[in-house]
């Protein structure tokens, strides 16, 4: 072989080289390339199974949007109505009717949950126990050291860290029919009074219904009645804009609305000729109203004027609390005796964040 005939065949050669060398270089571009699409695709499903609540004693409720995820769920409840998150000691208080909502049969009780393992529950304060009187606990706020928990016609006081009861403030001689919820704003408490009755023959509108103020030395006082909000439910104070936002439980209609302290004045946020019975609120640090509808069965998202909803298929969702360390909202569903812990994603970062 001639030397020229040599030099082509080793650049045949060196040619075959390359090609294989980029041949596999390819494959192996490829394959990284599938396996990334397999995590993303296997992250999608992750994102897509935890956007639905897993079944509880054969019984699953409880899908999220996009960025919602399901945590966990607190079963073994008793009409648990309302959860309260207390952000010095990281727990939810959960408040258990074990019965109608309006009868006094002193069998209520407050269940304390680690926020951050809340496989860690136990009973906290107890009828019947050192002292203490709950017939049928709801809304709860935490003001210094005091524990606040509405009960039919009384605001009941608790220290928050040892349960012991402090105080009892009165509102049967207001004529209080059902005290619902409770929120600390600056220099007194807000408690909602829906005017239903929660018994054997289901929830009815005896009224009236009003929102009290209770100032310093338990002095009450009426701030708001029906024309302002009908059939008040969930409160809590909106410090950014320095308002009260009330939610309202009216089977006919579906409103939000805020209160001015100043001249205690409304104003509606959202309204809908639909059916509401809106029950829960919080006011989410990033800005946004967190609430819960039992007409939908939903837990809505209220922000720069857009309402969605954030978790749906939740039954007859109560007074939600909201954990500011973890972006979580607790959902109490009294029916199921449960309390499902979800994760808001952006939501939710935005408000642990700060």
């Amino acid at each position: 072989m001639d030397q020229s005939a040599s030099d082509l065949v080793e650049q045949s050669a060196r040619r075959r080289t390359r090609r294989a060398r980029t041949s596999g270089l390819g494959w192996l571009v490829l394959a990284m390339a599938l396996a990334c699409r397999d995590l993303e695709d296997y992250d999608r499903y992750q994102r897509a199974t935890d956007r639905r609540a897993p079944a509880v004693e054969g019984v699953s409720v409880g899908l999220g949007e996009a960025n919602a995820r399901f945590v966990t769920t607190v079963a073994g409840l008793r009409n648990p109505e309302s959860a309260g998150y207390d952000s010095t000691t990281d727990v939810f208080f959960i408040s258990n009717m074990s019965g109608y909502g309006s009868v006094k049969d002193g069998n209520g009780y407050i269940v304390r949950v680690s926020a951050s393992d809340p496989k860690q529950a136990a009973v906290f304060i107890q009828s019947g126990a050192n002292g203490v009187t709950l017939d049928a606990p709801k809304g709860m706020a935490i003001a210094g050291d005091t524990l606040w928990v509405a009960d039919i016609d009384k605001l009941r006081g608790f220290d928050r860290t040892t349960g012991a009861p402090i105080a009892t403030i009165d509102f049967a001689p207001q004529g209080a029919i059902l005290l619902n919820d409770v929120a600390v704003g600056p220099g007194e408490l807000r408690v909602t009074d829906t005017g239903i009755r929660m018994d054997d023959k289901g929830n009815y509108v005896v009224g009236p219904s009003r929102v009290f103020a209770v100032g310093a030395g338990g002095a009450i006082r009426v701030v708001a009645t029906d024309a302002a909000v009908k059939e008040p439910n969930g409160i809590a104070w909106d410090a950014a804009n320095h308002r009260w936002i009330v939610v309202s439980f009216d089977q006919f209609s579906w409103n939000v609305v805020a209160l001015l302290p100043a001249s205690d004045s409304a104003r509606t946020l959202l309204s809908r000729e639909k059916q509401g019975k809106l029950d829960g609120v919080e006011v989410l640090p990033s800005g946004g109203i967190l609430y819960s509808s039992w007409a939908d069965s939903s837990i809505h998202l209220l922000r720069d004027g857009r309402d969605r909803q954030v978790i749906r298929e939740v039954i007859s969702p109560a007074g939600i609390g909201f954990d500011t360390r973890r972006g979580r909202v607790a959902i109490p569903m009294p029916t199921l005796g449960w309390v499902q812990l979800w994760a808001l994603g952006d939501s939710g970062r935005v408000a642990a964040a700060k």
